[in-house]
């Protein structure tokens, strides 16, 4: 069977290939014809996942020859003296996964977009960042080694600048999008030079080559301090993630981001450049695992701060893009602190039902947006569910998933991640966890009884959003559902990406229902004491929370 998907296996590149002919069709050719240039860019990325969808059943069908012996296809890009670079494809359960998400946000983006741009003049420049974006991601991931991995990443980077600031003429938008160009930038030195040291020392850039390096040429030499050679350039790999995923000190660029379009934020905070950072950590986790314990306690502590840090600051943000921002932060810091006890296929996992579900927050909330005539502010909205029972019904599916609330797939991805940080001795990670699980389900809550439950405002006149709007959302709130069902011990999804951590033999596990039922009841926790505060205005709210808001 393996030889079988080969061939479809070598066709991969054409995944990245497509959104970056309709990027340059667009550039140069139908920019002046708007329709013309948003159908050429549907077409390309709908195209494109179709070939991921084909890859994934692929990958499935293969079992466990895909998980041992990945597909990959490598062109000579570069051969000087004794310097000799690669270009070319690898396929395998990471990669695979990652591109079926990256094409399913980026297709249901992209068509969402007609409806909220529509009347831009900016369209088909719109149209053709987002082509580009999407093109720099799916490279990113198919990438076999680490400079064509960080040329891509540079893009990545380069696409976030150009569509924050899409809006140039806002003073704001502009020095948002510096901002986390910048920004990202102090961590991007970090990994180049992870990446010299690396080549320096191994005489290779390429992760299969790497990986076997580390297996059998490891020299455990101290360098600074304690800290062996292996160690020092982990800690400067890790600092591209910390930049890229918004981790604790380089958090601060990515609340700035909203000041673009809508879409744009759930493209960044969903499926591309935020989680850049943890695919990244997750594709080199051989040489996390060969450098000291420090080093993986290093994310582990960092994921976790990051975590409850930026869930603390959510519950005081009114702004419903703001909020929705530092809960991206806040799961993010869960997938990294995730890959720092051990948990590599929850890390993934929590990947890729969060993008459903935050694609879909984000989504929502501009359909709120839209609908409110630009208002963010949820104090100023109240009474949407019964205008805009779409948009309520999908976007209260999101704020389900993200509570973890079974059975939506935040549940399944978040209990796997608690229950491994308890399991592998972090107590305290878990406690961390454990408590930015309450916390999140609290402020999502919050976000949704003020918003879609509250008080309707007679100034405010909403309306459901059209079909190219509201059916991106059914689609991923579809998801949001069922995407956790993955780790059902039928289907396992921890069983094809844990051989990518470690290589050893992985036994399929029951869910561990004791641990999860304590992590539901945390998320219940946080959804009744927000029911509490901000639907029964109880003795409590009056008490200790000050006045109410206007309108309530």
């Amino acid at each position: 069977m393996f030889k079988e998907m080969h061939d479809l296996f070598r066709w991969a590149w054409l995944i990245p290939a497509l959104p970056f002919l309709s990027f340059l069709l667009i550039a140069f050719v139908t920019k002046r014809s708007k329709g013309l240039s948003s159908t050429v860019s549907i077409l390309a990325i709908l195209t494109s996942l179709c070939l991921a969808i084909a890859i994934a059943v692929g990958i499935i069908q293969s079992g466990a020859e895909i998980v041992e012996h990945a597909a990959i296809v490598n062109v000579n890009w570069l051969n000087i003296g004794g310097l000799k670079i690669d270009f070319g494809t690898v396929v395998d359960p990471l990669s695979g996964m990652m591109l079926f998400v990256v094409t399913l946000v980026a297709s249901m983006v992209q068509i969402y977009s007609l409806g909220y741009m529509h009347g831009d003049k900016g369209w088909s420049r719109y149209y053709a960042y987002q082509s580009l974006f999407a093109s720099s991601m799916l490279a990113m991931v198919l990438a076999t080694n680490l400079l064509q991995l960080f040329i891509c990443w540079e893009l990545v980077g380069l696409c976030s600048y150009l569509l924050i600031g899409f809006w140039y003429f806002k003073v704001s938008a502009r020095e948002a999008a510096k901002k986390a160009f910048m920004t990202t930038r102090v961590g991007d030195f970090g990994l180049l030079l992870g990446i010299l040291f690396l080549y320096t020392k191994f005489g290779t850039l390429d992760f299969v080559a790497l990986s076997a390096a580390l297996n059998t040429n490891i020299q455990n030499v101290a360098v600074i301090g304690t800290a062996s050679y292996v160690t020092v350039m982990a800690f400067l790999v890790f600092m591209g993630p910390i930049g890229k995923s918004g981790q604790f000190p380089l958090h601060v660029w990515l609340p700035d981001a909203m000041e673009g379009p809508t879409p744009v934020s759930a493209l960044i905070h969903a499926a591309t450049m935020v989680v850049a950072g943890v695919y990244l950590v997750a594709r080199m986790y051989f040489l996390f695992d060969h450098a000291d314990p420090s080093a993986l306690q290093f994310i582990a502590n960092v994921g976790a701060f990051t975590a409850i840090f930026a869930a603390s600051i959510a519950i005081a943000q009114d702004d419903i893009k703001r909020i929705l921002a530092f809960s991206t932060l806040s799961q993010l810091g869960y997938m990294m602190f995730a890959l720092g006890v051990g948990s590599y296929s929850g890390s993934m996992f929590h990947l890729m039902t969060h993008a459903f579900f935050k694609a879909l927050m984000f989504l929502g909330a501009g359909s709120v947006i839209h609908a409110m005539h630009e208002k963010q502010n949820i104090w100023d909205m109240g009474g949407l569910w019964k205008k805009m029972p779409i948009t309520g019904w999908t976007f209260f599916i999101g704020v389900m998933a993200i509570s973890g609330v079974p059975p939506f797939a935040g549940f399944f991805s978040k209990d796997e991640i608690l229950a491994n940080s308890l399991h592998n001795g972090h107590p305290v990670v878990y406690a961390v966890g454990l408590f930015t699980a309450f916390l999140t389900a609290f402020y999502m809550c919050r976000l949704f009884f003020v918003a879609f439950c509250g008080p309707e405002k007679p100034e405010n006149h909403p309306h459901e959003s059209p079909k190219t709007m509201t059916i991106p959302l059914i689609i991923l709130a579809f998801f949001s559902v069922v995407g956790g069902w993955a780790a059902l011990p039928e289907h396992n999804f921890a069983f094809f990406v844990h051989y990518l951590a470690s290589g050893h033999e992985f036994e399929r596990e029951a869910i561990d229902w004791g641990m999860a039922g304590v992590s539901v009841v945390a998320g219940l926790l946080g959804i009744g004491l927000a029911w509490l505060i901000y639907l029964q205005k109880s003795y409590f709210r009056r008490e200790y929370c000050g006045p109410l808001p206007k309108g309530l």
